[in-house]
């Protein structure tokens, strides 16, 4: 192996792929051990060093020194694979950065195939992969066909780069209103909040920081083509534009929408909010299947239950009685914890100890005894108590969705929640990414801005028919 061959090549790499001479040569120096084993015996004891300065190769295998020659025959066709791999390598970490900087962003591919659920689409000189997993539910992909998604993960998978989309996540949705709404690209509309269960409905908080404009309209746009442009690319995903508040009092109302809500209740400590609703709005509070609601609480980042008054007094009834169930408690202190939201035993164990403490004039002993006895009887009525709750609450959903059913003359299938998903928190403006479930498809030009429906046009009826139009069906 020519010496002065070996530097101009690793400096060749250097100035070409930007790939460090140190690395290549601490390669060779690796490969070429390892060739050496490979010849001499795995328990040879074999040391290779390459001159940094002029290239020449000192090799010892078990104290004795290996001739040029030896070294030649070992060193040539080990320096050009290590080189190769080298070259493989450097190209791989180039697109590795170069994709690394767009994770996030709005990409435009063309599906090239789709093997087994995973869609194959050529971004540039490079394929990408759209999971079955990231690809919103009942959309397909034919061959030739454009697709847009955001490049959510790129990776290393051994020589080559490994670049996955993804249709679902809500980052999305920020991406595509930036690209339709100047107002947004700009900075005078901000998207403060984003929830979405994919394929079916999506709730985006927005807020403006020019009073002069409104923001849920610039979103809607004139006769709602802004909002319908993004809608299309979602598959007629069905968007709502909830105006954002920082105070809970006014966003929960506004995510609840359509739906008129008459009193938020807030327990700070729990993270819980109850809307109330008259039973006119229940139905449209909770949403079909829950969802309305669901998505509500992601936006918020609230725990929200919707009750209507009466059922309000019934859980103020049922927690009253079980506080005065606890040995030491006063009729006082049961008032003040079911008026800040305390409703069950599990919400006592939250509390902290001086709340309490300040609340009932306790001592630390009597809290601490108090606070026993509450965990104690909820592990008692936990199993029985979740599965009322849970039934209730299926039972809710099924009338809302019955409700609205019959409203609107249709039905459909349920979407698919992953129960993990239920709590999710809403997605913040941080450009971070997360994962979310699937909706209930709108009717053509159903789109929502916060309470506002926008419909499609309807086509006028047509007069009588003329004189010629009545002699049809060979009737002369």
């Amino acid at each position: 192996m020519n010496p002065q061959e070996l530097l101009r090549i690793v400096d060749s790499l250097h100035r070409e792929k930007q790939i460090d001479p140190e690395l290549v040569i601490q390669a060779i120096e690796s490969a070429l051990v390892t060739a050496s084993k490979r010849q001499f015996g795995e328990e040879a004891d074999v040391f290779v060093s390459i001159a940094r300065d002029g290239g020449g190769i000192t090799a010892t295998v078990n104290g004795r020194s290996l001739s040029e020659d030896e070294i030649g025959r070992i060193g040539a066709q080990t320096a050009k694979q290590v080189i190769i791999q080298k070259l493989k390598e450097a190209e791989r970490d180039a697109r590795i950065d170069e994709f690394h900087t767009q994770v996030g962003q709005l990409v435009t591919g063309i599906v090239q195939r789709t093997e087994r659920g995973v869609t194959i689409v050529q971004l540039g000189n490079v394929e990408a992969i759209l999971p079955r997993s990231e690809q919103i539910p009942g959309e397909s992909y034919h061959s030739g066909s454009r697709v847009r998604a955001i490049i959510y993960e790129v990776k290393a998978a051994g020589n080559r780069v490994k670049i996955i989309l993804s249709r679902t996540k809500a980052m999305l949705i920020q991406r595509l209103f930036e690209q339709e709404i100047p107002e947004i690209a700009e900075g005078i509309i901000r998207i403060n909040a984003i929830s979405r269960e994919p394929g079916y409905r999506s709730k985006v908080a927005v807020s403006s920081s020019d009073q002069r404009i409104d923001c849920v309209g610039a979103c809607v746009g004139m006769r709602g083509n802004r909002i319908k442009n993004v809608t299309g690319e979602l598959a007629g995903e069905r968007i709502d534009i909830v105006r954002w508040s920082d105070d809970p009092m006014v966003l929960i109302p506004n995510a609840l929408q359509p739906a008129e809500v008459e009193q938020v209740l807030l327990c700070d400590m729990i993270g819980r909010a109850i809307a109330l609703v008259n039973e006119e709005h229940l139905s449209q509070a909770i949403g079909r299947y829950g969802q309305n609601v669901r998505l509500a609480s992601k936006l918020c980042s609230w725990d929200i239950e919707i009750m209507t008054a009466p059922e309000l007094e019934r859980q103020i009834e049922r927690a009253m009685e079980g506080f005065m169930e606890i040995e030491g408690m006063t009729e006082e202190v049961a008032q003040q914890l079911v008026e800040q939201g305390y409703l069950s035993y599990d919400d006592l164990s939250v509390i902290e100890p001086d709340a309490l403490m300040e609340m009932g004039g306790w001592s630390q002993e009597q809290v601490d005894a108090i606070v026993e006895q509450a965990d104690a009887k909820a592990e008692d009525q936990e199993i029985a108590e979740e599965e009322r709750k849970y039934q209730e609450k299926l039972d809710k959903e099924r009338r809302a969705t019955e409700e609205l059913d019959k409203k609107e003359g249709r039905s459909l299938p349920p979407p698919q929640i992953a129960l993990e998903n239920l709590t999710e928190d809403a997605v913040e403006l941080d450009n971070s990414l997360t994962v979310e479930p699937l909706k209930d498809p709108p009717s053509e030009g159903e789109l929502q801005d916060g309470g506002h429906e926008i419909l499609p046009a309807v086509e006028p009826p047509k007069g009588p028919p003329s004189e010629g139009e009545q002699q049809t069906g060979g009737n002369a």
